[in-house]
């Protein structure tokens, strides 16, 4: 049962890795009002113990703080501009956008919503859907220190918080943290080829990688957990990473800084965003460096 002394939480994005951060500040003791576009989920999360609610100005009501996880700023943007929402949403609420959204735009929404007397911080995480189950999700934080020192403990309960620095900046190290790992991934997934085809065993590689100075999440995790068994399940779809990179890219274009490697990495995995299914997981990244060796 929700604590007294605890604030009174909106969520809204019940997706994969929203259901589960939700769940899990429901168990915590927070009342939550979650909101998703799609019925059936709202139905699971009534069913999990959450106040499932219809509509963006019902989500809002009496909250003190509103979550949104959802998939990027245009998504943001447009429910933060929703009538409903903006009427019901009073001022003093924190709002923590845990989305993957784009540092400058976050930066302009946090100004206009200071002007309504609402303090936006952004909040991405990393870990996927296991993190956010478990709990263990690294959260980078953007904002003014004492808006971040009161959202603490609500975070706390989703995995390790780090105020990144200003707000924007959460937003910013998330984007240029999946540009490193989506990089690392297809440079290890071309070395494992080449390995491979090499007659190295897999396995032996991975062993030798995790002792050596290649070592990475994709030694570590991606490749033995979801690539050499088949699944390519990590949860985490291929074009919410590309989406992330081109975020990162189109930063440091906007910031004049160097990135060459980065942008041909864009072009590789965009080349793999149009032939896979839309629903591919970004593991598969290496199985579609794999079916163009063989010229599949």
């Amino acid at each position: 049962m929700p604590q007294n002394d605890l604030p009174v939480i909106g969520f809204v994005g019940l997706g994969n890795m929203g259901m589960p951060m939700a769940t899990r500040l429901v168990g915590a003791g927070y009342a939550v009002l979650g909101f998703d576009v799609a019925e059936p989920v709202r139905a699971a999360f009534a069913s999990a113990g959450g106040s499932s609610v219809d509509t963006l100005g019902a989500v809002v009501a009496g909250v003190d703080v509103l979550i949104l996880m959802l998939p990027d700023s245009k998504v943001v943007n447009a429910v933060l501009g929703d009538a409903g929402l903006q009427e019901g949403l009073r001022a003093g609420t924190i709002v923590i956008d845990m989305s993957s959204s784009e540092p400058i735009k976050t930066r302009a929404l946090a100004a206009d919503l200071d002007g309504r007397g609402i303090v936006l911080i952004d909040a991405p995480v990393s870990g996927g859907v296991k993190g956010a189950v478990n709990g263990a999700l690294t959260i980078m934080v953007g904002g003014p220190a004492a808006t971040v020192a009161e959202a603490i403990p609500v975070l706390e309960q989703l995995g390790r918080p780090v105020h990144a620095g200003p707000v924007g900046s959460g937003h910013a190290i998330k984007a240029l943290n999946n540009l490193l790992s989506a990089t690392h991934l297809l440079a290890t997934s071309e070395a494992m080829l080449a390995g491979k085809r090499f007659g190295l065993d897999p396995e032996v590689m991975l062993s030798i990688f995790n002792s050596s100075s290649g070592k990475s999440g994709s030694t570590e995790n991606k490749w033995p957990n979801f690539i050499l068994p088949g699944g390519y399940n990590s949860g985490f779809g291929l074009r919410l990473m590309l989406k992330d990179m081109r975020t990162a890219t189109d930063l440091a274009e906007q910031l004049d800084v160097p990135d060459e490697l980065g942008r041909a990495a864009v072009d590789l995995w965009a080349r793999a965003a149009a032939d896979l299914e839309p629903t591919a997981d970004h593991t598969e990244i290496a199985k579609w460096l794999a079916q163009r060796e063989v010229g599949l």
